[in-house]
C-alpha cells in the first residue's frame, strides 16, 4: 500500500498535468510543510502517515483560521482562496467526527475516568482519555469546548 506521502506527490503531478491550479499549489505548499516537519530536530526522519496527517490537520487549521480572519477584514477573495485550499486538503484527512459522536466520545471517557462529580479539575485526566480517540478525526477547540461543559 501506498504511503500518504507517496500519494500526495502522485496526486501533485496529476495535477499539474491537468493544470490545476489551486490543487498543484495546495499540494505543493502540503509536500513543503511534511518535508520541513521531517527536516525539524537534530535529526532527519521519514513520517510515518499518522505524522503526515498530524501535518495535514495543522495545514487545514491554518487555512480554516486565515479564511475567517479575511472574512472579517473584508476580502472575501483571499478568504474563497483559504476556502478552496482547506476543501483540498480535507481530501486526505480521516473522515471527521460529528457533534454527536464528539459528545458521545467525551460523555463515555468522563465515566471512564470517574471524573463526573469533579468539575474543571478533571479537564486534564478527561482530555487525556479523549484525545487518542479524536485525533485528526476533530477540532481540539470543539473537543476541548465539549468536555467543559460536561465538566461543569
Amino acid at each position: 500500500m501506498a504511503t500518504l506521502k507517496d500519494q500526495l506527490r502522485a496526486d501533485l503531478t496529476t495535477a499539474i498535468k491537468a493544470r490545476d491550479a489551486v490543487r498543484s499549489s495546495t499540494l505543493r505548499m502540503v509536500l513543503t510543510a511534511v518535508t520541513n516537519a521531517e527536516v525539524a530536530g537534530k535529526e532527519a526522519r521519514e513520517l510515518s502517515d499518522e505524522d503526515v496527517v498530524g501535518v495535514l490537520t495543522s495545514e487545514a487549521k491554518k487555512r480554516r483560521e486565515a479564511a475567517t480572519a479575511f472574512d472579517d477584514g473584508g476580502r472575501a477573495e483571499s478568504a474563497a482562496k483559504e476556502r478552496a485550499e482547506a476543501e483540498v486538503i480535507a481530501v486526505y484527512l480521516p473522515e471527521q467526527l460529528s457533534a454527536e459522536e464528539v459528545a458521545d466520545i467525551v460523555t463515555a471517557a468522563v465515566a471512564q475516568v470517574g471524573a463526573a462529580g469533579e468539575g474543571m479539575r478533571a479537564m486534564g485526566k478527561v482530555m487525556g482519555v479523549v484525545q487518542p480517540q479524536v485525533k485528526g478525526r476533530a477540532d481540539g477547540g470543539a473537543v476541548a469546548a465539549e468536555v467543559r461543559r460536561q465538566l461543569a
